[in-house]
C-alpha cells in the first residue's frame, strides 16, 4: 500500500488530497494564496506562492495519521487552471506575476487569431480562434506591450507546466493543456511555429515546454530538492495531469458516452468527449486527443459563475462567508414569478457561446423596494441561464448531453444547485463530498505509477459517490420565460459593453503613450479618452 498525492492548483489556493491506491480518500488540506486585479480585466498571481502554498498543504497532509499509515508516497499528479501564464527565467524564477485565467487584457490579440484561421487548420480546433484567456494570445500581448520581459524570458509556460517543473527539474508539457491553450497539434506532435511567427511571435516554441506527453504520462522523478522540501524520499514518479476541470471526466464514474462533466466553481468548466469531430464556433474544440487519445474534446464555459455570487454576497452586500447561509435561505423564499429582476453573468467576459472577453455583468429591473435578498436570487439565475447557454449550444453541435455531473463550489450552495436545474429542466448528477480534480489526479498517478493499465480502468476503480438533483416542474415553466429575457438582453446590451469597452481600450493606449508624470495627472471625461487637469 501506498499514497498517491493530488495536486489541484486553483483560483483561490493550492489543494493537495491523498489517496490509497484502491480510490479511498485520505484527506485533503488546503492552502490561500493571493490574487491581484492591477487594473480592470486583469488579474494575477505570484507563482512562488502557488508553490509555497502547495508544500505547506502536502507537509501538513502527509503528518496526519492516516497518510503516516497508509505508507509512502509512491506518485503525485496534478492539475491546474488552464490559461494562467508564468514567465520565468532560465532557472525558473518568475520575471513578472502570472497573467491568471480570468485576465482579459488579450481581448485584441484574441480577435486577431482569427483573421489567420483559413491558413492554419490547427485553428480549426479551437473554433477558429484562440479565446483572451489562453496563452497564445497573452504571448502576443506580452511581446507587444512588455518586449523586454518578453526577450528575457526563458520560458512562457502554462501553471502546470510550471509546477512539474519545480517537481521534476523537467520542462515536460500536458498534451490537454498544449492542444486546448497553445494550439499544439497531437497528431503531426509539433508546434505550430507557422502560426507563431505569423502572429508575431516567432520564437515562443523555443519558450514552450521541451517536451509534450499524454495525461497519465510520466514527466520524471521527483527530485531531491523538491523531496526536502516536502519532507518524502526522491524518486516518486510524477505522472503528467492536466486542466483541472477537464480532467474531471476522469473522475465522475460510469460510462462516458453522453457524459458531461459541469465543474462550477469561482468560474465554470463543462466538459465532454466526443468520438468525432463536432463542426462548430460556439464551443472551444474539439480536441484532438487531449485526454483519451482516442476521443475529440470539447469544452465549453462560464468565465465568473460562484465569483459572481461571491461578489454579490461578500463584496458588495458585505456579508461574511460564514453568514451567508442566512442570505441563500432568504434568496431561496424568494418567488421567481414576481421579483421582476434580470441579471447577466458575464463579469469578466463570455467564454461560451459567445466567446466575447468584452461583454460585463448587468442587473435590470430595479426598484427603490429591491431586496437584497432578490438581488442575490437573480444573480443566481443568471449563472444558471448562462449555464444552459453553454448546454444548448453543446446540443446545437450535436454533443450528446445524456447524463450532467456537477462538481466544485456548488455543492455547497443549495440554491445554486436546485436553480441551475430548474433552468436547465432535467435531472443531473451532483458529487457528494468529494473534489473530482483531486480524485483524477488520483487516477492518473495510479497510472504513472503502473498500479492500473490506463486511464478507462483507474476511472472505473476511483469512481465518486454522487447524488440526483431533480428540477421543479412549476419553476421550470417560469424560467423558460426567464431563459428568453436573458438571450434578448444578451442581444440588446452588446453594442453597449463593445462601444465602452473600445473606449476604455482607447484611453489606456493613450495614458500609456503619455510619459509616465503625465499620466497621473489623467483624469477621465464623459465622451472623450482623457484630458489633463
Amino acid at each position: 500500500m501506498g499514497v498517491l498525492l493530488s495536486i489541484d492548483l486553483g483560483t483561490e489556493g493550492a489543494r493537495v488530497g491523498a489517496f490509497t491506491d484502491d480510490g479511498t480518500s485520505l484527506g485533503s488540506v488546503h492552502r490561500p494564496y493571493r490574487t491581484s486585479f492591477p487594473r480592470p480585466g486583469w488579474a494575477e498571481q505570484d507563482p512562488e506562492e502557488w508553490w509555497s502554498a502547495f508544500v505547506d498543504a502536502a507537509r501538513t497532509l502527509l503528518a496526519t495519521d492516516a497518510c503516516r499509515a497508509a505508507g509512502p508516497v509512491v506518485a503525485l499528479a496534478s492539475a491546474t487552471t488552464a490559461s494562467t501564464v508564468a514567465v520565468v527565467d532560465e532557472a525558473g524564477t518568475p520575471l513578472r506575476p502570472a497573467i491568471l485565467w480570468m485576465d482579459s487584457r488579450a481581448s485584441a490579440q484574441s480577435r486577431r487569431t482569427a483573421d489567420f484561421a483559413t491558413d492554419h487548420a490547427v485553428l480549426a480546433w479551437s473554433g477558429g480562434s484562440d479565446a483572451a484567456e489562453w496563452l497564445v494570445p497573452k504571448a502576443m500581448w506580452l511581446h507587444e506591450n512588455e518586449p523586454d520581459t518578453y526577450d528575457r524570458s526563458s520560458r512562457i509556460v502554462e501553471a502546470i507546466d510550471y509546477l512539474t517543473f519545480r517537481l521534476t527539474g523537467r520542462w515536460v508539457g500536458s498534451q490537454m493543456n498544449a492542444v486546448c491553450k497553445y494550439n499544439y497539434d497531437p497528431i503531426a506532435r509539433r508546434f505550430p511555429v507557422e502560426l507563431y511567427a505569423a502572429l508575431g511571435i516567432e520564437g515562443l516554441a523555443d519558450k514552450l515546454p521541451d517536451e509534450v506527453v499524454p495525461v497519465g504520462a510520466v514527466a520524471g522523478e521527483l527530485t531531491r530538492r523538491a523531496a526536502d522540501e516536502l519532507g518524502l524520499e526522491p524518486g516518486a514518479p510524477v505522472a503528467v495531469g492536466g486542466i483541472d476541470a477537464h480532467v474531471s471526466l476522469l473522475a465522475c464514474g460510469g460510462d462516458c458516452d453522453g457524459l458531461v462533466s459541469l465543474v462550477s466553481g469561482t468560474s465554470s468548466a463543462i466538459i465532454a468527449e466526443v468520438d468525432a469531430p463536432v463542426d462548430t464556433t460556439e464551443v472551444w474544440g474539439p480536441y484532438p486527443q487531449a485526454l483519451r487519445t482516442s476521443k475529440w474534446l470539447v469544452e465549453g464555459g462560464q468565465v465568473t459563475s460562484g465569483s459572481v455570487l461571491k461578489w454579490v454576497g461578500e463584496g458588495i452586500m458585505g456579508i461574511a462567508r460564514d453568514d451567508l447561509p442566512g442570505l441563500i435561505a432568504g434568496a431561496t423564499a424568494v418567488d421567481p414569478e414576481v421579483h421582476g429582476l434580470r441579471a447577466l453573468d458575464f463579469f469578466m467576459g463570455n467564454r461560451t457561446p459567445y466567446r466575447d472577453a468584452r461583454l460585463r455583468g448587468a442587473v435590470v429591473g430595479l426598484t427603490l423596494g429591491t431586496t437584497r435578498e432578490e438581488l442575490y436570487r437573480a444573480a443566481v439565475e443568471a449563472v444558471a441561464c448562462g449555464t444552459r447557454g453553454v448546454v444548448d449550444s453543446f446540443e446545437r453541435a450535436g454533443v450528446s448531453c445524456e447524463r450532467l455531473v456537477f462538481s466544485g463550489g456548488i455543492e455547497k450552495n443549495a440554491l445554486w444547485q436546485q436553480v441551475t436545474v430548474d433552468v436547465l429542466g432535467r435531472e443531473a448528477e451532483i458529487v457528494d463530498g468529494d473534489n473530482l480534480t483531486l480524485r483524477a489526479c488520483a487516477v492518473i498517478g495510479a497510472v504513472g505509477a503502473g498500479l492500473v493499465g490506463d486511464l478507462d480502468e483507474g476511472a472505473t476503480l476511483f469512481a465518486p459517490r454522487t447524488r440526483v438533483l431533480t428540477p421543479d416542474a412549476a419553476h421550470h415553466e417560469v424560467y423558460r420565460e426567464t431563459y428568453d429575457d436573458y438571450i434578448e438582453l444578451v442581444g440588446a446590451l452588446t453594442p453597449v459593453m463593445h462601444a465602452t469597452a473600445a473606449r476604455q481600450e482607447a484611453r489606456r493606449t493613450a495614458a500609456a503613450s503619455l510619459p509616465s508624470d503625465a499620466r497621473s495627472l489623467l483624469v477621465p471625461e464623459a465622451g472623450s479618452g482623457a484630458v489633463l487637469r
